[in-house]
């Protein structure tokens, strides 16, 4: 294909990572793959599932003349890298992340690299609860959202480049500024799984249900939380120090939102209610018509790829 990369280098062989070389792989979207990591032992499990072509635990290294490198690890380490491989880069190569924070890590990183390469960040809004280079699959990102939000100024072709990459591994494409792309994610995504943690957290604290009935008698809802809860702990621990801003502004409005829902139902007002989950239902219809889930049972987790 004519917008083949010739080299990619993945900073971080984690679920993302692997299923991006998984994908471009298979879908032939590059020639050579660099893999990094910065513990040996997941570099060792890369090349024993034949993620790439050449493996390595300096980030440095892995970006030598690599034409595309997507860096994949934690947001908050996102400086560290962009230092650590800047000097590296080849003039004219494109630097992209998929951190669902954006205006941090560009805060972080765009600082660190050189004026004659191309930085064009991207969340592509996918994962599951598993973590680690075994749990990559090719079709993570097949009918999913991937959102571009190249800073001002950034050359059109490269996005064009990005984006391309992104529609070659199933995803949707998306372009929005950094700011915006925050406060979207806060409310669909960060605030989301902030609440799945607590849930969870005060499950497990309450003195009259034990744990056993916790396990056996978890109903969907529950069930749906705990999976949530499930995900990667240094990459979430990350995402709430570096979105903190727009986290809060969402968490004031859903604590108003929850306090109205307390008077509700202490002075029985059935109206303002059934009101509430009637709105909620139809939110959800519009999820699912919109592709982005399924009507199936267990919203469809088993039924996409069995890796969920």
């Amino acid at each position: 294909m004519s917008d083949q990369f010739k080299r990619l280098a993945l900073i971080g062989i984690g679920l993302i990572g692997s299923s991006i070389a998984r994908g471009a792989r298979e879908f032939g979207l590059v020639e050579e793959i660099a893999v990094q990591s910065r513990r040996a032992e997941t570099v060792k499990t890369a090349e024993r599932l034949k993620l790439g072509d050449s493996y390595t635990t300096s980030a440095a290294d892995a970006v030598v003349d690599a034409d595309l490198v997507i860096v994949a690890v934690p947001v908050g380490a996102s400086g560290d890298i962009a230092e650590e491989i800047g000097p590296a880069l080849k003039p004219g190569a494109i630097v992209s992340d998929v951190g669902s924070v954006k205006e941090s890590v560009i805060r972080q990183m765009q600082p660190h690299l050189p004026k004659n390469v191309h930085f064009v960040p991207a969340h592509p809004v996918a994962g599951t609860e598993y973590s680690g280079p075994e749990a990559g699959f090719a079709e993570l990102f097949r009918g999913r959202w991937t959102i571009l939000t190249p800073p001002e100024g950034t050359d059109p072709k490269a996005v064009e480049r990005v984006r391309a990459f992104w529609t070659g591994l199933g995803a949707r494409v998306d372009t929005m500024a950094a700011d915006h792309h925050d406060m979207v994610l806060a409310i669909t995504s960060h605030v989301p799984h902030l609440i799945a943690y607590n849930i969870v957290s005060t499950a497990a604290h309450l003195e009259e249900v034990t744990e056993s009935e916790v396990m056996k008698f978890a109903a969907g809802g529950f069930r749906d939380f705990t999976r949530i809860a499930a995900s990667d702990p240094t990459m979430w621990r990350d995402v709430f120090l570096n979105n903190k801003q727009a986290v809060l502004e969402m968490l004031g409005r859903f604590t108003e939102d929850l306090t109205a829902l307390q008077r509700a139902i202490r002075f029985g007002d059935g109206d303002a209610l059934f009101e509430l989950f009637t709105r909620t239902r139809a939110i959800r219809r519009g999820i699912i018509d919109a592709g982005q889930e399924t009507a199936a049972p267990d919203f469809g987790r088993q039924h996409e790829s069995g890796k969920e």
